[in-house]
């Protein structure tokens, strides 16, 4: 993918050196195909760099995807692109870091707060964001995976959502079937899940081969 504005493509060495060689203690967290390692780059950019496990089944289609629509993605509610770094075993994202964490730790911490503004501020800038992606943009992109892990408040606690890892691009007039999912259980629509289980009980009866 093309290099944010004002940053050259970066290459493994030297996200390596600016990531401190991916050191546990620069880990910011996981997802299902990567790890997230804080890091600076050489003009003082602090950033977060989404590593790809590329033994994972799966980690280089989702990398793909996450270029594919992060490339040409503009919204003050959608995580910022820095640069990225890709060769035949290495890919990785350089994202904007985003100091207050996610969504979830605020939500379900003892210790953070949020007051009534704030949470309808987040919702607000949420829904901005999903508009966008549905509408503000030539092709429609479908998330298929929002939940408050992958809404990052930045400094001034404006949301950005995050990880498009399992989005789908849909093409004009293109409606959106999703059979199977891999989204986070608990976060998706009942009727998806609903859906789901009866596909997998109808495949116990009719084995997949046999389908029309």
């Amino acid at each position: 993918m093309s290099p944010g504005k004002g940053h050259e493509r970066i290459s493994y060495y030297e996200l390596e050196q600016a990531a401190e060689g991916f050191n546990e203690s620069n880990l910011l967290g996981n997802g299902s195909f990567s790890m997230v390692y804080e890091g600076i780059l050489k003009d003082g950019t602090i950033f977060a760099a989404k590593v790809f496990n590329v033994q994972l089944e799966g980690a280089f289609k989702s990398f793909d995807t996450e270029c594919e629509i992060l490339r040409n993605l503009r919204h003050r509610n959608l995580t910022n692109v820095i640069t990225s770094c890709s060769n035949l075993d290495f890919k990785a994202l350089v994202l904007e870091y985003m100091p207050n964490g996610t969504l979830d730790k605020w939500l379900y911490s003892h210790k953070l707060f949020f007051d009534l503004l704030q949470r309808l501020d987040i919702m607000i800038d949420v829904a901005s964001a999903m508009d966008y992606l549905h509408n503000g943009y030539s092709t429609s992109v479908v998330h298929c995976d929002l939940k408050p892990h992958n809404v990052l408040p930045d400094q001034e606690m404006v949301a950005h959502v995050s990880d498009f890892g399992i989005s789908k691009l849909l093409g004009e007039g293109e409606a959106f079937v999703q059979p199977r999912t891999n989204a986070t259980i608990g976060y998706i629509a009942p009727g998806i899940r609903a859906f789901q289980s009866f596909l997998i009980s109808l495949e116990k009866i009719y084995p997949i081969n046999y389908w029309p």
